[in-house]
């Protein structure tokens, strides 16, 4: 008998609530612990190479790695809302099809990405005015960083499909031995070979290909629907398309996002070495809020998406109201800790007392302001896993872009202070998340139920 979809009931039948904390759990731990790659990278060259180092890696750098990554897996991450909606559905030879064009899908992603950030991020750098004493550093790690794209962009596409399919554990299980090898490669290559940020790049990219083989190991022993075989890596046109459609919009999205962070970035740098390790250490501290939102958005979208493929429009609204009530919790827990322990946590990265001092400031302005970017995450997730994709795009780009970026001329720019800058997100949060309520309220976001593919020929 053909194996069906696991802990799909868990999504389309049963208590909302302890099916989300069941998925959105180990999502939560395995996005902290990807985060924790990118913390230790910081730990390490902060302690061991020097403050020049960390700005390196936390400034521009971290800017164009957004701007670059986050545009394509935002556009993979239409392949998740299209396996969950045909596994909602039941729809088994869909699922299989999906899989393999989702995997092809992320081959040429990760082609993609790697051949951007080798090039075209390293000549960015001086139009970001990064300082002088940072640039090699910014370079090298950038290079070494982005020759790993191709596993990395395999393994976040292969923990789409297990979680679009019910599994959420083992993509955790998967994060704990690779964050555990990338620790004492940080170690080896940067303390004791001295490669310096190089050899903190190469430790990541060599961990991310461990995660990548992890994933298509467990894709390629399952059975049934979601089993991989590389005969059939290739793409269906029409699975494909749909995924574009909506994934498309959503790197669009991100990658409008992260502009507006390369402005927020050339504005920081114009202060200086210590400001922008200031906001190096707050961008690591602040990694561990965002992976949190965007696990919880993955639940949402998720749990939308496979109810919508099943027919269950009561359990959609469900999911919202779980959903904010899972992203008022976390922005309460991490802000306040990010708030109560920054004078401990900032020395841990850096002990500079000009560093020190500013990190304070910074992280007093934004760690309380969380709280006004949930509307935005979790409407917007609820909308992409219905498959309503363009409309929150669009929001997105005025409410946290183009608004970002009047602010910033009208505002940071003239009168640059680590004050200016930081007003730009708490403002721009609560613009989005202000329209994400009122078109939830009166628009109409949620599509009219397709075609089945049989039905259309």
């Amino acid at each position: 008998m053909k194996r069906t979809l696991f802990h799909q009931s868990s999504m389309t039948e049963g208590p909302v609530l302890q099916g989300m904390l069941a998925f959105f759990l180990p999502i939560m731990l395995g996005t902290l612990l990807q985060q924790l790659y990118s913390a230790v990278d910081a730990v390490v060259l902060g302690q061991f190479v020097g403050k020049t180092a960390l700005a390196a890696v936390g400034g521009s750098d971290i800017v164009l790695i957004n701007l670059i990554v986050n545009f394509f897996v935002g556009l993979s991450s239409g392949a998740s809302v299209v396996i969950s909606q045909h596994a909602g559905a039941q729809e088994h030879e869909q699922v299989s099809k999906a899989v393999h064009t989702a995997v092809f899908l992320a081959v040429v992603v990760g082609t993609l990405t790697t051949l951007l950030g080798t090039t075209v991020a390293p000549l960015l750098l001086p139009a970001l005015n990064t300082p002088e004493d940072t640039m090699q550093y910014s370079k090298d790690y950038l290079v070494w960083y982005f020759a790993g794209m191709i596993p990395s962009m395999i393994y976040n596409m292969g923990s789409g499909i297990l979680r679009a399919l019910g599994d959420s554990k083992r993509p955790l299980l998967f994060l704990v031995v690779c964050t555990i090898v990338n620790t004492i490669l940080d170690l080896l290559f940067v303390a004791v070979f001295k490669l310096e940020v190089a050899g903190a790049a190469i430790a990541t990219s060599l961990s991310q290909i461990i995660c990548a083989w992890l994933v298509l190991h467990t894709l390629r022993r399952a059975n049934g629907d979601y089993h991989l075989e590389f005969r059939k890596i290739q793409p269906d046109a029409w699975l494909l398309k749909r995924m574009l459609v909506i994934g498309l919009p959503a790197g669009i999205s991100s990658m409008l996002y992260n502009i507006t962070n390369v402005y927020v970035q050339k504005a920081i740098n114009m202060l200086g070495t210590d400001t922008v390790a200031a906001w190096s250490v707050f961008w690591k501290l602040d990694g561990i809020f965002w992976p949190i939102n965007n696990a919880i958005g993955i639940a949402v979208m998720t749990f939308a998406g496979q109810n919508y493929g099943a027919r269950k429009k009561d359990r959609i609204f469900e999911t919202m109201r779980v959903g904010f009530l899972l992203h008022f919790a976390m922005c309460a827990l991490i802000g306040g800790g990010i708030f109560l322990t920054r004078d401990w946590t900032i020395h841990l990265f850096n002990s500079d007392p000009a560093v020190v001092e500013q990190g304070r400031v910074i992280i007093g302005y934004l760690a309380p302001c969380y709280i006004l970017f949930s509307a935005t995450e979790v409407l917007s997730s609820m909308m992409r896993g219905v498959g309503n994709a363009v409309k929150p795009t669009i929001i997105t780009l005025f409410g946290a872009c183009v608004l970002r970026l009047i602010l910033l001329f009208t505002m940071t720019f003239p009168h640059l202070s680590n004050l200016t800058i930081a007003l730009c997100y708490p403002i721009t949060w609560t613009a989005a998340s202000a329209m994400f309520l009122i078109y939830y309220k009166f628009g109409h976001w949620l599509p009219a139920y397709p075609q089945k593919r049989v039905e259309i020929g």
